[in-house]
């Protein structure tokens, strides 16, 4: 472990100082990761169970990833895109033909891929279906959570997420999620474009949308002509038990060269496409879709840079060989188990919900309580991490290289952290 001469406490002083406040972190430090551990500067180790809102699928500092970064870094790192380089093209083919899409735009962050993805669904919104001049419409859904740029906060219903921020983007409409009526009034509108949907919401504290939703979702939308766009930024790369969560029920672990559930018209990915070593986020389409943009209309300057292509090329490679979403499907049901059994023993939580390594369990208690948050740092001072959302939500999320071992040894964490804290309440 590298020493440092500063403690946690000094640490967490430096960011309160010199930092914007636009965070509120757990109170620990960390200063080193491995696999499904990390440690805090003064060498406390800890399980993940956050794995960086899911970009860590791999695991912390997976060996073959970083070896990827490393032996890019000393070659090239950047050209922008007023050049070609040598690691766009086939990062192009491999990404395109491991999705199943003809086309991929490659950008750095989540929220840069859901930009993007609005971006090209106007364009073709213009340029093939016959919308009229900035009168396309996109349908969000409530809950959702696609990051806090201007556009995507335009179609938030979070007063967190929007006050104090307006005046919002026009052409966006909010119906209720999981609600397929409401979409099929929406759609009857001419003008929409596209609707925009996480097919689990995450942030909103793992809610799981009924079955045959999203599947019905898209064909309402084929059939009105409408472009479903599936954010899978969290959801996507094998989190959910299946390489990507609009794939369903089928056979496709390793690779969507199978025939998918649903196939977004438009799919976003980010996070876990580079294993959380570099940012690396891409948006997915077929050519009747993309290339409705023309060059000059969208870029970025580190987007399809040869450092992220060599990264997200190994870090997918990794998803495959190790076969992580069928491992995040088997822990996924031995977690949830062990959490459903926990209910049993105390009042203090009463639900469990998820699917493969994304799960949460709901704290008997308001929004506004901070209960969830004293049992995250309970849950830490017994070396696990967790972060609750919306108050009275425990999102738990760790890498998906867990084994059965550790699956269990976290669950024991969890119930006894509970069920102690409610002893005591």
């Amino acid at each position: 472990m590298q020493e440092t001469m500063m403690s946690s406490q000094d640490l967490m002083k430096l960011e309160d100082k010199y930092g914007a406040h636009n965070y509120h972190p757990l109170p620990v430090v960390l200063a080193k990761g491995e696999g499904v551990y990390v440690w805090d500067v003064e060498g406390k180790k800890y399980y993940d169970f956050l794995s960086a809102y899911s970009a860590v699928n791999q695991g912390h500092c997976h060996p073959r990833i970083i070896n990827a970064l490393n032996e890019q870094a000393v070659k090239l790192t950047l050209t922008s895109r007023a050049f070609y380089n040598d690691m766009l093209g086939p990062y192009e083919k491999y990404v395109t033909e491991y999705f199943n899409y003809d086309k991929v735009l490659p950008m750095n962050t989540g929220v840069e891929a859901v930009e993007t993805a609005l971006k090209i669904c106007r364009k073709w919104s213009y340029e093939v279906k016959g919308i009229p001049t900035n009168q396309a419409k996109i349908i969000f859904v409530s809950g959702n959570f696609h990051g806090r740029t201007m556009a995507i906060i335009s179609g938030s219903v979070d007063p967190q997420s929007t006050t104090g921020f307006g005046p919002f983007l026009p052409g966006i409409e909010v119906i209720p999620y999981n609600d397929l009526a409401a979409l099929k009034e929406a759609l009857e509108d001419p003008n929409v474009a596209g609707f925009l949907v996480e097919p689990i919401q995450g942030e909103a504290g793992v809610f799981v949308p009924d079955e045959g939703y999203l599947k019905s979702a898209a064909e309402m939308c084929t059939a009105k002509n409408v472009l479903f766009i599936a954010d899978e930024v969290q959801t996507g790369i094998a989190r959910t038990g299946r390489l990507l969560a609009t794939c369903g029920n089928c056979d496709c672990n390793n690779g969507c060269e199978n025939r998918p559930e649903i196939k977004p018209d438009i799919l976003i990915l980010g996070k876990a496409m580079s294993g959380g070593v570099f940012p690396v986020s891409a948006v997915f389409a077929n050519d009747d879709i993309m290339m409705a943009i023309k060059p000059g209309e969208h870029g970025s300057t580190f987007g399809g840079n040869p450092l992220a292509c060599a990264v997200a090329m190994e870090a997918l490679e990794v998803i495959k060989d190790e076969e992580l979403a069928k491992n995040a499907e088997a822990m996924g049901i031995i977690f949830r188990s062990r959490m459903n059994e926990m209910i049993e023993k105390t009042n203090l939580a009463t639900l469990v919900r998820g699917k493969g390594l994304l799960n949460a369990i709901l704290i008997n208690d308001t929004e506004e309580s901070t209960t969830a948050w004293d049992i995250c740092i309970k849950l830490r001072d017994n070396g696990l991490l967790a972060k609750p959302t919306h108050g009275n939500i425990i999102r738990f999320a760790p890498p998906l290289v867990m084994n059965a071992e550790q699956i269990n040894e976290c669950c024991d964490i969890i119930e006894k952290t509970i069920i102690e804290f409610e002893k005591h309440m």
